[in-house]
This record gives structure tokens, sequence and C-alpha cells, in this order.
């Protein structure tokens, strides 16, 4: 096995990396990497159900979209990530989380911290969890990836997680909501984030056999952009890609339904059929369901503040 050397910190350019490391690479592989505060959703997950974006807008926190399934997390610099590529002969058999973990189990054990798996992917502390993971196929090659929490802001991790309560209807797969806890908060010796990942380096690299530790080269980091900036930073994917939902509320002023699919409104009805309303849902079919677009139509088509607030709240805004 190599270790692939991954010291930035950008978190488009670090999702963009495990699809084209899981791509374009044939060698089994272990990275551990870092990232700068973001919000990931998993690749079924309906963006709207799943994050607050009033919060992550108002801090400027990146929201994205992995190739993985499971649930939503959120990174920041004292979280580490942790990723095996390998390469297995029978495609039914090669997801095994039990097996991804049992190094992290085991290390975690030399430092005091008595860690166990818990439901399908998870690993727990005395009932809070510390690590979620998730994995992606690609042909004949498996990416196991998950979060260590050693020393986040747990504040800002549940402010970033917990979504507006908008009526949506789905089948979009959902964030099991765990109490977490971080690693540093259960040692008994005092530990840097920096010194942990040390020693979790050395551990893996014993446990793995890693023989090269391998950086990225130009073409690489190139690509790896490339690909970031025209897939992982678009509205297409990171919004648009949610699987089609309905979104229904009612105010004092109505009730609406909006169809969605592939991010784009595809239908909409409203009560009281009002000439305002009827014109307004008319110009929403083709958009995307995205609070910018809505609110630059209300504020086009109606000359009353008081009306483009009463109707930016029906529409959910």
């Amino acid at each position: 096995m190599i270790f692939i050397n991954r010291p930035e910190t950008d978190p488009y350019f670090n999702i963009a990396a495990e699809e084209y490391i899981l791509k374009n690479f044939k060698e089994d592989l272990m990275m551990l990497w870092q990232s700068k505060p973001s919000v990931i959703i998993g690749k079924h997950q309906n963006a709207l159900t799943e994050v607050n974006f009033e919060f992550i807008e108002k801090n400027n926190i990146p929201f994205i979209r992995r190739i993985s399934g499971g649930g939503t997390i959120y990174h920041d610099l004292n979280n580490i990530n942790y990723t095996v590529i390998r390469t297995g002969e029978r495609k039914d058999r090669l997801i095994d989380f039990r097996e991804f973990l049992k190094p992290l189990i085991d290390f975690l054990t030399t430092i005091g911290i008595h860690a166990s798996f818990e439901g399908k992917n998870n690993l727990i502390i005395s009932g809070k969890k510390i690590s979620g993971n998730a994995a992606h196929v690609f042909k004949n090659r498996i990416l196991h990836h998950g979060t260590l929490l050693f020393s986040t802001d747990l504040e800002i991790l549940e402010k970033t997680l917990i979504p507006l309560r908008l009526n949506i209807e789905d089948k979009a797969v959902q964030s099991i909501r765990k109490v977490v806890t971080n690693i540093s908060d259960n040692l008994t010796k005092k530990l840097s984030v920096g010194e942990f990942k040390v020693l979790l380096q050395e551990y893996l690299f014993k446990y793995h056999d890693v023989s090269e530790i391998v950086n990225l080269n130009e073409s690489d980091i190139l690509a790896i952009n490339k690909l970031a900036d025209e897939k992982y930073r678009q509205w297409k994917w990171n919004y648009g890609y949610s699987p089609k939902y309905t979104f229904r509320n009612e105010t004092n002023h109505g009730q609406i339904k909006i169809e969605v699919k592939n991010g784009m409104i595809a239908g909409a009805s409203v009560i009281p059929d009002t000439a305002d309303l009827k014109l307004i849902t008319e110009k929403l079919i083709g958009l995307p369901h995205r609070k910018s677009e809505i609110l630059a139509i209300l504020n086009t088509q109606l000359n009353d503040q008081n009306k483009v607030d009463e109707y930016a709240e029906l529409l959910g805004f």
C-alpha cells in the first residue's frame, strides 16, 4: 500500500481529490487529510433537509456533495479524515466497514480510548459518536472514508447541521442524528491535533504495511482543480443532484405546492389563485428552487415590499 501525502485544506479540492485518485490511481492506497470548515452531504441526500443554509451562508461555510452515500458531516481543521482505496475481485464484497474501522479502533486503544463499532458505520465512545463513515464503489475499486472528531468545534457542527423546518416530501437518504463527542475530551493525556495525526499515521503505516509516500504531481493537481471547478463548485451537482421532492407550505396568506426535479421547479400550484400568485407561480417554472431566483421574481413582479415578504414566507424563504 502507498500513502498519498495530502497537505491541502481547501474542501472543494479535497472532495474532488478523492474522486480523481479513486479513478486514476491503480495502487491500494491510504490518505489522511484535513479541510477548512465545510459541510459535506451524501450523494443521495436532499440538501434542503440536511443543512442550515441560513447559518452556513452567513458564516461563509462551503457546502459540497460527495460521491459516497451516507449522511451529512461537518469538517474543520480539528477533524481528521481517513481514506483507504483498494482493488477487489468481487464487487459485492468490497464494502466492509468493520474491516475498514478495525485499525482505527485498535489505534485508539493505544492512546487510552475505548471506541466501538455501532450501527452500520459509526465509531462511538460511551454511546457518543466520534466517527461517521461511507463508501463508494467504482468498477472493482472501493473507496472507504470517514471522519475522526478530534477537537472539532461541536457548537458550529450542530448549527450547520440543523436544517430549517421545511415541509418537504422526498425519498432521499436522511441523516441519523447522533450525540457526538471529541476524542480529545476523552484522553487522559493531552494531545494536539497535530500530535494525534502523527501517532495515527505511524500506527496505520505499520498496520497497512505502507511501502511508499507519494506526493501529487503537477498534472494531478491541475486535474483535481479542474474537477473541483467543473463539478464540486457547481450548483448543478451540490444542489441540483438532490432527488426529486415536493415542497408544501401554508401561511396566513395561502397554501402552495412546488414540485422540484434536478433542483429545478417543475410545477407549482397555489391557493388562493389570485392574479399575483398565479403569475408568480407561472414565472417560477423552470427556475432553480433557490432563494436568490425566487426573491428576484418576487421583487420584479411586486412593487409592495410587504407583499414580497408575505409571498417569500409562503415560498419558504
